[in-house]
C-alpha cells in the first residue's frame, strides 16, 4: 500500500510541474554532488529539500571519499569525475550523520592494516563520538582536495566544498564552508 501512495503522489507532482520534468528529460544540470552515507535513515534528497535533478548522489558507508590515488577507478572516483568534469556541478556537499554505523565501527576497528579503504579517517578514532562524524566529514573534504579537477575548480572558484552534519536525533542540519585557505595557497 505504501508504494502505491508514492506513485500517486510522484503522479501528481508530474502533473503539476510537466515542463519541469521534460527539461529534465533532456538532459541533467545539477549544481550540487552530495557524497552521503548509505544510512537507511538518511536521505539527502528529503534533508536538503532537493527536487529532482537538482543534486547528483553518490552514497557510502560513512560518507568517505578515499584519495584520488587511492581509488581513482572505482566508484567513488567515478562520480567525482563525472560531475565535476562532465556535469560540472558547483558545489560538493559531504554531508555525515549522527549515530552513523560506519563511523562507530571505525572508532572500533583495530588498526590491522587491512582496512585500506578506512586508514585515513583512523585518525579520528580517539574523538568523542560526535567529533569523529564531523572529522569525517573533513578529513573527505580535504581528500577532494587530492583529485586534480576538484582542485582545479576550487582554485578558479568554481566549485565549492561544503560540509554538512544531520543529527537525526533532534532534527537538526548544519552546514560549513571549507577551502583551507586556497585563496592564499594557489594562484594559477
Amino acid at each position: 500500500m505504501h508504494f502505491l501512495l508514492l506513485f500517486c503522489i510522484l503522479g501528481k507532482f508530474y502533473s503539476k510541474y510537466p515542463d519541469y520534468y521534460r527539461e529534465l528529460a533532456e538532459r541533467q544540470s545539477p549544481k550540487f554532488l552530495v557524497v552521503a552515507c548509505s544510512d537507511s535513515r538518511v536521505c539527502p534528497s528529503n534533508i536538503l529539500n532537493f527536487r529532482p535533478g537538482e543534486a547528483f548522489m553518490t552514497r557510502n558507508i560513512a560518507n568517505m571519499v578515499p584519495r584520488f590515488d587511492q581509488v581513482r577507478h572505482t566508484e567513488s572516483g567515478a562520480v567525482i569525475e563525472y560531475a565535476v568534469t562532465a556535469l560540472e556541478v558547483e558545489i560538493i556537499m559531504v554531508i555525515g550523520h549522527s549515530r552513523c554505523g560506519g563511523i562507530q565501527a571505525l572508532m572500533t576497528q583495530p588498526d590491522d592494516g587491512t582496512t585500506t579503504l578506512i586508514v585515513p579517517a583512523l585518525a579520528s578514532k580517539q574523538l568523542l563520538d560526535t567529533e569523529a562524524h564531523w572529522e569525517s566529514v573533513n578529513n573527505s573534504l580535504v581528500n577532494l582536495l587530492t583529485y586534480p579537477y576538484v582542485q582545479h575548480g576550487v582554485a578558479n572558484k568554481k566549485l565549492h566544498l561544503m560540509g554538512g552534519y544531520y543529527d537525526f536525533t533532534v532534527g537538526s542540519f548544519q552546514l560549513w564552508g571549507f577551502n583551507l585557505g586556497m585563496k592564499d595557497l594557489l594562484h594559477l
